[in-house]
C-alpha cells in the first residue's frame, strides 16, 4: 500500500510519487492508497493521484483500529511513503501491520531535524552543531558563540521552505521571526526553528534502498550552488555522478552509518551531505523516495532507479540480495537546472526559451511561471519560474549547456510588464 501519493505539487514540477504504483503493478502486485489525513497539506491541495492504479483510496481519520480494519480485505505486504509528510505515518502503520518497518521508537529522529542531528551525534558521527529554538535571545547568543555564517531553517519542511542563510546575529533573529510568523509547506505551524553551522563544501544527494539492514546505493548527485537575490547557497543545478570517484566511497560510507543512526532499515532513503574539508557531514535525511522526480531522472540515466530497488525488496527480495552491492553505471549523462530570476514583477514574456531548446543536450523543459503571471524572485525551490533538463552521452556536452543556461540566465531573460 502506497502512503499519501500525491503526484504534483502547487509548483507544477512532475513528482516522484506518480511512478511508485505503476513499478508495483508492473511486478504484478496490487496497490492500495493510504490517505494520512482527510485534507491534503497545502503543498499537495492541487495534487491528486492517478486513482486507477490502486483498488482502493483509504482515508485516514485519526482511527488507527478503523483504518487497519478497512486495510484487513487487502493483506497488505509492505506500506511505502508516498512523501515527506508520509513518513511518521507509515511508521506507525507498518508496525501496526507487522509488515517490514521501520518502526516507531525512532521514528522522530527520521522526520524532525532536531532530533535527527542527535541520533547523528549520538551514533558518534561528525555532524554540524545545532540549537533548536524559539528565543530570540537564545539564537542571537549562539550565533555570537558559533561565530560565522549560520543556517536557521523551520525545524519539519522540506523544498528549501525558510532556509535562511545569516551572517550576524540580527539576521538570525530575523529569520526566526519570519519562520515562526507563518507555517510551512505542510500546513503545519511553525513553532521553533533549527539554526545549524554552516558547512562549507559540495554538497551531494545519496539515495538507497534498504532491506533488513542491507543499504544499496543506487544512485548520486552532486549539486550546484549559487549566491544570489541574498541567499548565499541556493540550489540551483544538479547532475548524476559515478558510484565510483574520490570522495564518492566517503560519502556512501558515512550515508550508510547516518541510515543506521536514525533506524532506517527497510525501504527508500534520500540522504543529503556535505563533503567538507573536514570530512562528510549531514545536511539531513528523509525516510523515503528522493523527491523532484529524482527517481525518473536516475531511470534516464542508469536504466533504475530508487524505484526498482524498492520493489524488489518488497516483492523479490531473492533479486536484491543477488544484486545488493552492485555498482550503477551511467549510460547517458543527465543533469538539471532552474532559470534563477532576480527581478519580479508581471512577466510579459521569456527572451531565450527558444536558445535552451537548440543546446545539444536539451532533453525536457517546465515552465512554471508562464507569461501574463506573477513572477518572483528565486529565493529557493519553490520559487524557480524554468527548470531545463539535459541528457547525453557525452559528460562535456551536457556540462557545456549547463554553462551556456548560466550565461542566457539573467535580468535581460525576462521581460516585465511595465
Amino acid at each position: 500500500m502506497l502512503v499519501d501519493t500525491y503526484e504534483t505539487a502547487d509548483h507544477g514540477l512532475p513528482q516522484t510519487a506518480r511512478h511508485i504504483a505503476p513499478t508495483f503493478l508492473a511486478l504484478g502486485a496490487d496497490c492500495v492508497r493510504v490517505q494520512s489525513a482527510p485534507d491534503a497539506p497545502g503543498q499537495y491541495r492541487n495534487s491528486s493521484p492517478t486513482m486507477s492504479n490502486y483498488r482502493e483510496n483509504i482515508v485516514h481519520d485519526g482511527d488507527l483500529g478503523k483504518t487497519l480494519d478497512a486495510l484487513a480485505v487487502h493483506r497488505p505486504v509492505a506500506v511505502v511513503a508516498g512523501g515527506e509528510y508520509a513518513v511518521a505515518f507509515t511508521d506507525e502503520l507498518s508496525e501496526a501491520l507487522g509488515v517490514p518497518s521501520n518502526g516507531t521508537a525512532l521514528s522522530l529522529a527520521r522526520r524532525d531535524k532536531s532530533a535527527m542531528g542527535e541520533a547523528v551525534a549520538a551514533a558518534g558521527l561528525k555532524g554540524a552543531r545545532q540549537l533548536l529554538t524559539a528565543d530570540e535571545a537564545e539564537l542571537a547568543a549562539w550565533h555570537r558563540e558559533t561565530g560565522g555564517r549560520i543556517v536557521v531553517k523551520p525545524n519539519r519542511s522540506a523544498g528549501g521552505d525558510g532556509v535562511s542563510f545569516c551572517d550576524t546575529p540580527e539576521q538570525s533573529v530575523a529569520a526566526l521571526r519570519a519562520i515562526t510568523g507563518r507555517q510551512n509547506v505542510f500546513s503545519e505551524d511553525n513553532d521553533s526553528v533549527i539554526a545549524q553551522e554552516y558547512l562549507a563544501g559540495t554538497e551531494y544527494m545519496v539515495n538507497t534502498v534498504s532491506m533488513d539492514g542491507l543499504h544499496q546505493v543506487c544512485d548520486i548527485w552532486q549539486t550546484s550552488r549559487f549566491a544570489i537575490n541574498g541567499v548565499s547557497d541556493l540550489l540551483g543545478a544538479c547532475r548524476i555522478v559515478p558510484r565510483r570517484a574520490p570522495g564518492h566511497d566517503e560519502l556512501v560510507e558515512y550515508a550508510f552509518a547516518v541510515l543506521d543512526a536514525v533506524g532506517i532499515r527497510h525501504g527508500a532513503a534520500h540522504v543529503e551531505i556535505k563533503l567538507t574539508p573536514q570530512g562528510p557531514r549531514l545536511i539531513e535525511v528523509g525516510s523515503r523516495l528522493s523527491g523532484g522526480d529524482l527517481p525518473h531522472l536516475a531511470r534516464l540515466a542508469i536504466g533504475e532507479s530508487q524505484l526498482d530497488w524498492m520493489a524488489d525488496a518488497v516483492l523479490r527480495p531473492e533479486r536484491f540480495r543477488e544484486r545488493w552491492g552492485e555498482d550503477y553505471r551511467i549510460r547517458r549523462h543527465y543533469a538539471w537546472s532552474a532559470l534563477l530570476s532576480p527581478v519580479e514583477g508581471t512577466l510579459r514574456r521569456y527572451t531565450v526559451l527558444d536558445e535552451i531548446e537548440r543546446l545539444e543536450s536539451f532533453h525536457e523543459m517546465f515552465v512554471l511561471t508562464h507569461p501574463g503571471k506573477p513572477l518572483r524572485r528565486t529565493v529557493d525551490d519553490t520559487t524557480f519560474p524554468v527548470v531545463v533538463t539535459f541528457m547525453h552521452e557525452i559528460e562535456e556536452y551536457v556540462l557545456r549547456d549547463l554553462g551556456t543556461l548560466r550565461y542566457l540566465d539573467g535580468v535581460g531573460c525576462y521581460e516585465l510588464e511595465p
